[in-house]
This record gives C-alpha cells, structure tokens and sequence, in this order.
C-alpha cells in the first residue's frame, strides 16, 4: 500500500459534508480544532456509507427483509479536554459516496492519505513453483517425445555402424548389397535426406562412366552436375533482413506520430499545451461536460493527484468546475485526444497550499479526453 496525496476536511457542527474521493482514501487522525465552543462537551463524528448489500447480486429474491440503502457507523467521539483526538484506521473506496455528520458543538478535522492498495502486491503466481529446486523445474525425464524408442534399440543404433561396409569401385564386384535395416526414428531420417542424395548420385554416376567406354575400349569420362546447395543461414539472413526493416518502419511511423503532435502552445495566462495525440470526433468547448483521465504532477515529476482507472473525472467545461488552467487547457480536444498541459501557479491554486502541492507551484498535468457531451 502506497500514499499518493494528503486528504484533510474540516467538519463543522450542523452541516453534513458529501464526499466522493477519486481514489481509495485512508482516514487516519480526527482531532479537535483549535478553538473550543463547548469547553467540556463531547462531539460524535458519524459517517453514512451506501449498504454493500443492495449490490450484491446473492441475496435472496425471496427475502422479505429488504435491506437499508445507506448505513450509519460512528467513527469516533471526541471530549475537550481529555481526548481531544483519535488515531482512525479507516479505508474508503474511491468513487463511492460518503457523508461526514456532527453530534455537538465542536469543529472537528479529519486527515489521511489518497493510497493506492495494489502497489506492493506481487505479480500473479509469481511465487508458484517456488518450492521446486532448480533441478527438478527442468528434469527431461518428463518431457514427452513424439516417437520413444527402448533404450535397447537406441544401443543398437550404435551397433549398426559396423554393418556398413563400402561396395568395391571394381566392375567384378558389383553386386548388388542388400540395405541394412533402418533404425532410426522418422525425423532423424528427414534430417538426413540433404546429404545422402548427393552420395547416392556420386555412386552411380561411378558405375555409370564405368560401364561406357570409348572405341579404343577406354572408359569415357561422364561429366556430372554437382547439385550446389543453398547455404543453411541463407533464410534466417532473410529474416533479419525482414526484422531490421520492420523496425525501420516502426521508427519512421514514430517520429511521424511525434511531428505530428506538434511542439508546445503558450494560451491564455502563460498555460502551455502539447497534443500528444490528436483525437478524432466531437471537440470540447465552453459549457461541455467532459470525461478524463489524467495524472497531475509537480516540477520535480512527483505526482500528487490522478484519475487513471474507475469512474472518469468529470466536469462543466468553462464553467469555474476546475482550475483556470484546465478550462483553458482542455478545451479544443477532442475523443481520444491526449495532451500535456503546463499550468502555472497563477492560472492553478496561486499562494494557497493545498493537499500535497506547495504554494506558487507551477503544475504538469498529462490529460486524456474519455467523452465530450
């Protein structure tokens, strides 16, 4: 589990407070504010959750009992002046609705950490087979094969080299020898066949310049054509060759793709923009709600917000939802559109320190446009 962001929200007595966090949120400190209106009264921090059970698809059609939508837990009470504090180990999950209630008269605050639960998690069955020595994970004895043949015949094949014998090159000995029997499996006689063809045609084409011969009872020379053979790394040359201009095109479609994206845009209030891809479709403007996905980040590449899986971030285009920056950023894209927006400090949140960005921070966002309506 790692933190990505501080979270903080200060609760005041009479007024519910609604929150929808944009990624699992950890609660973890609610502590009494600085000045008291009840000196030794106690206030009771409640919070309202929607019932898991309304969602689950098990429960019983034929239940009578229906259960309650929302349900409402205590999170913890707070007394002036001797617990004015408690530590909360509390996880809410992102894009799900709460509401924070005061029982009292005192203000109180709660702060945590945006987290991101998957991120120490171990890749799948990445500890399987880890019982298994190194030894046994590749042991051949299990490994099928396509043809087994008994050890005993396999020493025989060692055996049957001494029944070849050459046939003798003198006429008066040219009878013919009866072929040994072959052993061997079918794909080692397939492997073979580049090379015995050549040995074969060397052989008759002995016997054959033997038998013709000359008027003067002299043998005639027979001239023989050497089959010359293809060169065994001649295909996979080939297939370099293929690969190395593959990757050629890759690189060329590439550098076309970042030409086409084009260098940075200075907007209105010194806000720099960079299409990194160009969309496709309806264009974001003015009064539009849009749906993105973003990861916002300091100077110094640390990340401090992002909406990068569930529910898309949403928002009136225009209409003060956001920062400055990003009406101003974002309008123009369009569906599948990517973008890199620089938004200085003043067209972002100026002097005021906020969660996890400090005051006069220039900010970098890389934006992706979901849908426009």
């Amino acid at each position: 589990m790692t933190a990505l962001a501080v979270w903080s929200i200060v609760l005041t007595p009479g007024q519910k407070e609604t929150i929808v966090p944009q990624a699992d949120l950890q609660i973890k400190n609610a502590a009494l504010g600085e000045q008291l209106s009840d000196g030794s009264g106690r206030t009771t921090v409640k919070l309202t959750y929607q019932n898991p059970a309304v969602h689950d698809d098990e429960v019983d059609e034929l239940d009578e009992e229906t259960p309650e939508a929302e349900m409402t837990t205590v999170l913890c009470s707070l007394t002036a002046g001797k617990t004015e504090q408690s530590s909360c180990d509390i996880i809410l999950e992102g894009d799900e609705e709460y509401t924070f209630e005061l029982i009292g008269k005192n203000t109180v605050y709660l702060y945590g950490n945006y987290i991101d639960q998957n991120a120490d998690q171990p890749p799948y069955d990445s500890e399987m087979g880890s019982d298994m020595s190194e030894e046994e994970a590749y042991n051949l004895e299990d490994v099928s094969s396509d043809v087994e043949i008994p050890a005993e015949e396999l020493q025989d094949l060692e055996d049957d080299a001494e029944r070849f014998e050459e046939l003798s090159e003198d006429p008066g000995d040219e009878e013919k020898v009866p072929e040994p029997k072959k052993l061997k499996r079918p794909h080692d006689e397939a492997m073979d066949t580049d090379e015995r063809p050549v040995e074969r045609s060397s052989k008759s084409a002995k016997k054959k310049a033997k038998k013709q011969k000359g008027e003067d009872g002299k043998a005639v020379p027979v001239v023989t054509e050497e089959k010359v053979a293809e060169p065994k790394g001649e295909k996979e040359k080939e297939k370099k060759a293929d690969k190395k201009e593959e990757k050629k095109e890759k690189k060329k479609q590439k550098a076309a793709e970042e030409k086409k994206a084009g260098a940075y845009q200075e907007l209105t209030g010194g806000v720099k923009i960079r299409d990194v891809k160009i969309g496709d479709g309806k264009t974001a403007k003015n009064g539009a709600r849009v749906s993105m996905r973003y990861v916002g980040k300091l100077q110094n590449k640390q990340i401090f917000d992002q909406n990068v899986k569930g529910k898309p971030f949403t928002f009136k285009l225009g209409g003060g939802d956001v920062i400055k920056g990003w009406d101003v950023g974002v309008a123009g894209m369009q569906i599948g559109g990517e973008r890199e927006i620089i938004v200085p400090s003043a067209m972002g949140y100026g002097a005021q320190k906020t969660s996890g960005i400090p005051p006069n921070s220039t900010l970098i966002f890389e934006v992706k446009c979901l849908e426009i309506k």
